[in-house]
């Protein structure tokens, strides 16, 4: 029996060909969770597990984003420390790497919480972060997907109009301190500055060791308008819900609200795990009690 838990999401939606999506989730958590076993902080975890599914092109986030409408990638991230309420986050930036440790870098070493476009890439050049040319990101499926898109004049979700895009973890270490992080390439054929709810505190990312950690993946503008993980944490600390009780809750929010689509994992501040969406599928791996489990 382990005392820390794990839970990443790779997105959700009407999910085509989970299948292929198995091996690198199991992967991901299972590489989060040897960090946890060996006293690293949740922190520590989540950033390497956003990492890998940053660096893969499988996922919407970082090498595998979607193209704006002007055929470019633009990122978004966030994370934030439940022991501290600390945070970090960027927004529409370009060329970086991994994302997720600029936003680190951002909550550690700026003074700031959410740093967006040129700014954002001036500090990452400062903090020595990675970039990469412009052809690393360019997956030929990604300009096909815009292409139809603008054919179709509309925004598309991801792979497919069913499949909301964005990757997160929560994780919760053996000393109870809780943390999450969020990625993202938004959508395609987004308008040139647009911002989801991935790398805003209290939409798509949240956590406090009062409550919970939450990482969220769908129609960022739905998670916007209800302030979706701030929700979910408020049904923990002061609705005393549980994990799976506060997950359920607030994705019943999120539909009655504002009609919303997506999925949110949560890890409360006893280490239960749990997830809950309002579309039909969503991908999950989870590491509770010493098991692991994918979830596709």
């Amino acid at each position: 029996m382990s005392d820390f838990s794990l839970i990443i999401h790779g997105g959700a939606g009407a999910i085509q060909a989970p299948q292929r999506y198995e091996d690198s989730l199991r992967r991901v958590v299972e590489e989060g969770a040897r960090l946890l076993d060996a006293g690293a902080s949740s922190l520590d975890a989540v950033t390497r597990c956003l990492t890998l599914l940053e660096d893969d092109p499988l996922y919407n986030a970082g090498r595998g984003s979607v193209l704006d409408a002007e055929g470019r990638v633009a990122c978004d991230a966030s994370i934030m420390d439940g022991r501290r309420l600390n945070a970090g986050a960027v927004a529409g930036v370009r060329g970086v790497r991994n994302p997720i440790l600029l936003a680190r870098a951002v909550m550690e070493k700026s003074g700031h919480v959410l740093l967006i476009g040129e700014g954002a890439e001036r500090f990452a050049r400062e903090q020595n972060i990675v970039f990469e040319d412009e052809s690393y990101f360019l997956a030929e499926e990604r300009a096909a997907q815009l292409m139809e898109a603008q054919k179709r004049e509309r925004i598309a979700l991801d792979r497919s109009e069913s499949k909301l895009g964005t990757v997160g973890a929560v994780a919760r270490d053996r000393y109870g301190d809780l943390a999450a992080a969020t990625s993202t390439g938004g959508v395609t054929n987004q308008r040139p500055g647009r911002v989801g709810d991935s790398p805003v505190i209290g939409a798509g990312t949240y956590a406090d060791n009062a409550s919970c950690a939450v990482s969220c993946t769908g129609v960022g503008e739905d998670f916007l308008r209800v302030s979706l993980a701030r929700t979910a944490a408020f049904f923990v600390e002061y609705r005393s819900m549980r994990a799976e009780e506060a997950a359920k809750a607030a994705i019943e929010l999120l539909v009655d609200k504002v009609q919303g689509q997506g999925g949110l994992i949560l890890i409360d501040r006893d280490g239960r795990c749990a997830h809950a969406h309002s579309t039909p599928g969503m991908l999950t791996a989870t590491f509770e009690k010493g098991v692991s489990r994918v979830e596709t």
